[in-house]
C-alpha cells in the first residue's frame, strides 16, 4: 500500500493555489476546483475511479491536500438516481457523507456534484470580478454571447447545489465545444480534460471578460464626480477614520462584539465620490460569498466629508438605528419557519465619503476579508455599469443564501471563539520582558493585541513574531 500523493492530486494542488493567489481570479476562500482520476481501493486492491474536490471553507490559494474531499465517482453519480427535486435538493449534501472514500479530509461543499456530474476530468468554478460583471449584468446572456460567441455558455441563476450541477453537466453535454460557463448571479466555471487546459480555460474566460470590459465599456460607469465628496488630503483622512472607528465598532458591536478593519484604498474613495454610489450600495453585493460576509447591503454615510465631526457622529447613529430596523424588517419579510435565528441587524460594512471603508467580523481577519469582498462588489459594479446595469440577484435569494441551512451548519463547524475573541487589548511596554509575555498571552487568548515600547524596533519585532 503506497502513500505516495496521486498525480491528479499534485496537479490539482498546484492548479489551485496558482489560481487562488491571484485575487482577479477568486477572492478569499471562495470558488473551487477539483480533479477525476483512478487510484487504488485500499479494501480490495482493484482500482477505483475518485473525484477530488477542494471541501467546504477552504482557500484556493493555500490549499493542501487535507483540504480536499474525497469521493467515489461512482456513488456520487448515483445520486442522480435517488434526486428527490429541486424543493428538496438540500437532502442530498447529507448524500454525500456516502459517497467519501476513506477516512479524513474535508467535508464537501455544496458544489460538489457540479464538479463530480460535469464529465470533464479537471473542473474550476471560480468568483472573478471580471466573470461576476457578466454575470450579475442585467443583459447578462447577451453580453456573454457577444464577448466569448459560443466557447462559453450561460446559466441563468441558480442558488448552488445538485440542480446546479445537474444544470452544468447538461451544459457539457450540449455544449461540447465549449470551455466553461458564466453562472448568472454567481461566477464562472471552465473545464478540460487535463489540469494545464483547465487553469488555460479559466484564464482565458477571466482575460477576455476583463479585455471586453475595458474596450466596450463606458468610461465613468459610476457616474460623475459630487462636487464636496473628494478624498480627504492623507493626514486629515486618517484623523477623521480614527476619530470614527471607535464610534462605529460600537455601532456594529451592538449584538455581539466585532473587530474593525479600515481601507482608504482608491477604488473605495472613488466609489464613494460618484453619484450613484448611494444607487448602487443600496442594491448590495452579487455573488453568494460576497454578501455572506458584508451582509446584503452597507451603511452609507449620506454626509460630505467637510461636515463637523459631531454632525457626522450623529447621523451615523441616526442611520445605524434605521440600518437594524431595515435589516430586522428584511429577515421578517423572508424569515421561514424553518429558518435560522436572525445573527445581528449591525451592518457589517460602513461606507463613509471622502474617508473610506469600515468592515467589521468577530476577527480581525473575518473583519479585513469582509472588506476585501465588498472591494470585489465595487469592482463588480463597475464592470456591470461599463457594459449594462448592475442587476443582482432578487432579495428573497439572497435571503435564501444567508440564512441557509446549509450554510448554518457551516458555522457551526467553525472552532469555538477563544475567550478574548473580538477584543482588542492595548500593551505598553510590550517590546520586551513581562510586557512581551502578557502581549503574547492576550494574543494566544484571541485578543487583537497593539504593542507600545519606547523603542519602537522592538514593538515591532514582537508584532511580526504574536
Amino acid at each position: 500500500m503506497t502513500t505516495d500523493p496521486n498525480p491528479a492530486v499534485a496537479e490539482l494542488l498546484g492548479r489551485s493555489n496558482r489560481l487562488g493567489a491571484d485575487p482577479r481570479n477568486t477572492n478569499y476562500a471562495g470558488g473551487n476546483t477539483s480533479a477525476k482520476g483512478t487510484d487504488l481501493d485500499p479494501a480490495t486492491g482493484a482500482p477505483v475511479e475518485l473525484l477530488w474536490v477542494k471541501g467546504s471553507g477552504g482557500d484556493l490559494g493555500t490549499l493542501r491536500e487535507g483540504g480536499l474531499a474525497v469521493l467515489r465517482l461512482d456513488r456520487l453519480r448515483a445520486l442522480v438516481d435517488v434526486y428527490p427535486g429541486v424543493e428538496r435538493e438540500d437532502e442530498m449534501v447529507a448524500a454525500f457523507d456516502y459517497c467519501l472514500h476513506g477516512r479524513g479530509g474535508a467535508a464537501p461543499s455544496i458544489d460538489t456534484a457540479m464538479h463530480g456530474l460535469i464529465d470533464a476530468a479537471h473542473v474550476d468554478h471560480l468568483h472573478p470580478d471580471s466573470g461576476i460583471a457578466f454575470a450579475a449584468a442585467a443583459d447578462g446572456e447577451e453580453l456573454t454571447r457577444r464577448c466569448f460567441g459560443d466557447r462559453v455558455a450561460w446559466v441563468p441563476w441558480r442558488r448552488p447545489g445538485f440542480q446546479l450541477g445537474l444544470d452544468m453537466a447538461a451544459v457539457r453535454r450540449d455544449r461540447p465545444d465549449a470551455i466553461g460557463a458564466i453562472l448568472g448571479g454567481h461566477g464562472i466555471t471552465a473545464w478540460a480534460d487535463t489540469s494545464d487546459e483547465c487553469e488555460a480555460n479559466s484564464r482565458e474566460i477571466i482575460g477576455t471578460a476583463e479585455r471586453f470590459i475595458a474596450d466596450h465599456g463606458r468610461p465613468d460607469p459610476f457616474g460623475a464626480r459630487i462636487p464636496g465628496y473628494a478624498a480627504l488630503p492623507d493626514g486629515e483622512r486618517r484623523a477623521r477614520a480614527a476619530a470614527l472607528l471607535p464610534v462605529l465598532r460600537g455601532l456594529a458591536s451592538t449584538d455581539r462584539p466585532m473587530v474593525g478593519h479600515y481601507t482608504d484604498a482608491e477604488v473605495v474613495l472613488d466609489f464613494l465620490e460618484r453619484s450613484d454610489h448611494l444607487r448602487l450600495a443600496a442594491l448590495g453585493t452579487s455573488c453568494p460569498d460576497h454578501f455572506l460576509r458584508t451582509k446584503v447591503s452597507p451603511l452609507v454615510l449620506d454626509l460630505a466629508p467637510s461636515v463637523p465631526l459631531d454632525e457626522t457622529v450623529a447621523r451615523l447613529r441616526e442611520l445605524h438605528e434605521a440600518y437594524r430596523a431595515d435589516y430586522a424588517a428584511y429577515y421578517e419579510r423572508h424569515a421561514t419557519p424553518d429558518s435560522p435565528a436572525m445573527r445581528g441587524a449591525d451592518p457589517a460594512i460602513v461606507l463613509v465619503p471622502g474617508v473610506g471603508m469600515f468592515s467589521f467580523g468577530a476577527t480581525k481577519q473575518t473583519a479585513r476579508v469582509a472588506g476585501e469582498f465588498f472591494v470585489n462588489a465595487m469592482n463588480v459594479m463597475r464592470g456591470a455599469e461599463a457594459l449594462s446595469t448592475y442587476a443582482p440577484i432578487p432579495e428573497a435569494e439572497k435571503f435564501r443564501i444567508e440564512y441557509w441551512a446549509l450554510e448554518e451548519a457551516k458555522l457551526r463547524r467553525l472552532p469555538a471563539p477563544k475567550p478574548l475573541a473580538s477584543r482588542v487589548a492595548f500593551v505598553t511596554g510590550g517590546g520586551s520582558g513581562i510586557g512581551r509575555a502578557i502581549a503574547h498571552r492576550l494574543a494566544a487568548e484571541g485578543a487583537c493585541v497593539v504593542v507600545a515600547d519606547i523603542d519602537p524596533a522592538s514593538a515591532a519585532q514582537m508584532s511580526r513574531s504574536a
